[in-house]
């Protein structure tokens, strides 16, 4: 193999892992990561709180639906070189685009409102003070990032903030659990068959696969490739190449194994905890971080209640952003963060008014567990009919090229929506 050569002739050193590890990871693991927002935590709490560690036996089963869906959403974004809706404005009814983005802004906007409440709960938790001046500096801080910071460089900050879920890791290390039972209780959980025990399913499975997940992911991987974010235009599908493929694969993999490891580790430690001391009602994820204080110590609970602020300030910008792709390729709007926000203004309204509101649902009179479960609904009717057009999409060889999606990801991706489906026949069982 010949040396690598610089622009001025000489000869290049070969990029180090690092460099190499950093350009295979990048939507994949962002979305991953945002995956595990202060309201999932929230969930995730309540659910070992609740249940135990036998509970845990639901991340190992979403894993490998919750990758195949994802996979195939950064594939459609990757070869198409636009998002989900302007797919689905493309090639299907214009109402269905419509009435699933705006269920979507919805969903979105609760969530944000929820995420940035936990955020600033947390920290007055931490340093005191007023929790509306932090929920305040919070939101400013997301929109103004979006707006003000670079494309690449912005993204860049985004994979930084994964590093916030080994908070998460770390607290499970501080408390003690007892292995041998955890253990034994993932591999071999006693299911319950009663409607509290469906509820938390339903409600972990409306947390994992979530649908601003797909808009996300697509989106980030056709602006990766757009002229405008640096990236090479991709006038054909074929000119994607089995590499990206590849790419994409380990890239989403690991994003996914990242999010349902750490959720894993939520669980574990509100199931050694909370659960033995019968605290089982966790409202917020700021709640399940005052609740450990007294049980795991001041080091557990600070650590837990930094990550709720590490999470939310990567989540956040996401469920706003997912929201604004959404709509603008839905309306024909330019649309992406590697435009100026001259160029893009609708784009980028939609991020400062989905913000602006998730701030003003804070104020509501709503229990903060009851607007998360009606968010998870809204997600839930969402995301069946977005994943069943996805994979009528990606099996399509007009607009997929040789990058159609076949065998067992296609069979995956099937049963991901199927499951999705249930979930959702399960939550309006239960909210009956």
């Amino acid at each position: 193999m010949p040396p690598l050569i610089d622009q001025d002739g000489s000869a290049a050193q070969p990029p180090s892992w690092r460099a190499r590890l950093g350009r295979l990871m990048g939507p994949g693991l962002i979305t991953g990561a945002a995956d595990d927002d202060p309201s999932g935590i929230a969930t995730y709490s309540q659910a070992g709180a609740q249940f135990g560690f036998g509970i845990g036996w639901t991340m190992l089963f979403t894993y490998p639906l919750m990758a195949a869906i994802q996979m195939i959403s950064a594939r459609i974004g990757r070869t198409t070189g636009q998002g989900i809706a302007a797919n689905l404005r493309q090639h299907y009814s214009r109402w269905l685009v419509v009435v699933a983005v705006l269920l979507l802004l919805v969903a979105n906007t609760v969530n944000i409102g929820a995420d940035l409440g936990a955020m600033a709960d947390a920290t007055a938790l931490v340093f005191g003070g007023p929790s509306l001046a932090y929920l305040i500096l919070y939101a400013a801080f997301c929109v103004v990032a979006q707006t003000l910071i670079p494309f690449r460089r912005y993204i860049q900050v985004l994979k930084w903030l994964t590093l916030a879920l080994l908070a998460y890791v770390a607290t499970l290390f501080i408390v003690s659990v007892p292995w041998a039972t955890a253990l034994r209780d993932l591999l071999l959980p006693q299911i319950s068959w009663d409607v509290e025990y469906f509820a938390i399913i339903v409600a972990v499975f409306g947390t994992t696969i979530s649908p601003y997940l797909f808009f996300w992911q697509a989106s980030e991987e056709a602006e990766e490739a757009s002229p405008s974010a640096g990236g090479e235009a991709l006038a054909d599908p074929a000119e994607m190449g089995d590499a990206e493929i590849a790419r994409i694969r380990f890239d989403t993999l690991g994003g996914m194994g990242l999010s349902n490891l750490v959720a894993l580790a939520i669980i574990f430690t509100a199931a050694a905890t909370l659960n033995p001391a019968g605290i089982t009602n966790i409202q917020t994820s700021a709640d399940a971080a005052e609740a450990l204080r007294p049980l795991a110590g001041e080091l557990a609970s600070l650590i837990f209640a930094l990550g709720i602020v590490g999470t939310g300030l990567l989540a956040v910008p996401v469920l706003a952003g997912s929201a604004a792709y959404a709509l603008g390729e839905a309306f024909g709007w330019p649309v992406g963060l590697s435009r100026k926000p001259a160029a893009a203004k609708a784009f980028y309204g939609t991020i400062l008014v989905a913000t602006v509101v998730g701030i003003a649902i804070t104020f509501a009179p709503v229990q903060p567990i009851a607007a998360l479960y009606w968010a998870a609904v809204l997600n839930g009717v969402v995301a069946v009919p977005v994943m069943a057009v996805m994979m009528l999409i990606c099996v399509r060889p007009d607009i997929m090229g040789r990058f159609a999606v076949r065998g067992p990801l296609r069979w995956a991706g099937w049963l991901a929506t199927a499951m999705m489906a249930l979930a959702v026949a399960g939550m309006a069982v239960t909210s009956l």
